[in-house]
């Protein structure tokens, strides 16, 4: 017969467990609703890394330096140029040094030199200033090249031209490109071409490369529809984002100021598994307009 007699012994550790779970549970439950606070604050901490573009920097010191005071800030990374006075090797080891990769450049003279332009020494001088930018960020060990691909400025360069004569000068480059792993990112810009979400969406169909894809600009499409919708339309196209803010009465403002609606664009990201790098496009300046820039940055996009 077995017996049931609990000895002393064990009802006092029985007891003592009961008074640990007692007091250890509330601990716990405010510990998982503190951890689910904080996720609902910043659903996307960990997944949306912040940079800052180059010519933003409004300090002086050496490469090093702004790598560092970046950091310092809160910035995950950076984004250089190209072409541009920057030395390789310089910003390779700053990189390195600092733990700040570079992820990318913005080509900088797509805007003179147009892949678009009706004149096809133009068109050429576009072209071997993309591939350029395409070694350049393989060089600084960054993924991506930011591209506008052209404009439309009248007859001669209609939105029809724009789309075809920028995809056949794309695809000219898109060996070197594959070849370096670097991916070329079309940015969403008032230069009066794919102006819907779903002509930008068909462009890049119509390419048809994994080495193509959309640097999306969050501030940029506000005049025209919704941030949100775009992203939903575009969807994995996105490798990158802009950050900026636009509104009907301020224009171009500080980043929460203006008409995106910045709750919906987390919602959209969320929807659509964003994880990348995000990079403020915005009027820079010194260390403290910095530390605000990345203050907004982690307030609109929850990081």
């Amino acid at each position: 017969m077995m017996n049931h007699t609990i000895s002393r012994r064990t009802l006092l550790q029985s007891s003592a467990a009961a008074t640990a779970a007692f007091i250890t549970a509330p601990a716990l439950l405010a510990a998982e609703e503190e951890q689910k606070s904080s996720a609902d604050e910043a659903p996307h901490r960990g997944a949306i890394f912040k940079s800052v573009k180059w010519g933003m920097i409004g300090v002086k010191g050496s490469v090093e330096e702004k790598f560092s005071l970046m950091k310092e800030l809160g910035y995950d990374g950076m984004e250089l140029i190209s072409p541009g006075n920057l030395d390789i090797d310089e910003c390779v080891s700053a990189s390195k040094k600092t733990g700040m990769p570079i992820h990318g450049v913005v080509d900088m003279v797509h805007w003179r030199q147009r892949l678009s332009s009706p004149d096809e020494a133009v068109r050429k001088k576009g072209l071997d200033a993309l591939i350029h930018a395409i070694e350049d960020t393989a060089g600084f060990g960054g993924s991506s090249v930011l591209l506008v691909p052209g404009k439309v400025t009248g007859e001669n360069e209609s939105h029809e031209h724009v789309w075809q004569r920028s995809i056949v000068e794309i695809r000219k480059a898109l060996p070197v490109a594959a070849k370096l792993g670097v991916r070329i990112l079309i940015e969403n810009v008032w230069n009066g071409f794919c102006e819907t979400p779903e002509l930008l969406r068909d462009y890049i169909d119509e390419i048809n490369s994994p080495w193509v894809g959309v640097y999306f600009d969050i501030g940029n499409v506000r005049k025209f529809s919704p941030s949100e919708d775009w992203i939903r339309t575009l969807s994995n196209r996105i490798v990158k984002l802009d950050v900026k803010d636009w509104g009907k009465a301020n224009g171009f403002c500080k980043i929460g100021d203006g008409d995106v609606n910045w709750p919906e664009v987390r919602k959209a990201l969320t929807e659509i598994g964003f994880a990348g790098w995000c990079t403020a496009e915005v009027r820079g300046g010194d260390e403290t307009r910095l530390k605000e820039i990345a203050k907004r940055m982690n307030q609109s996009l929850g990081l």
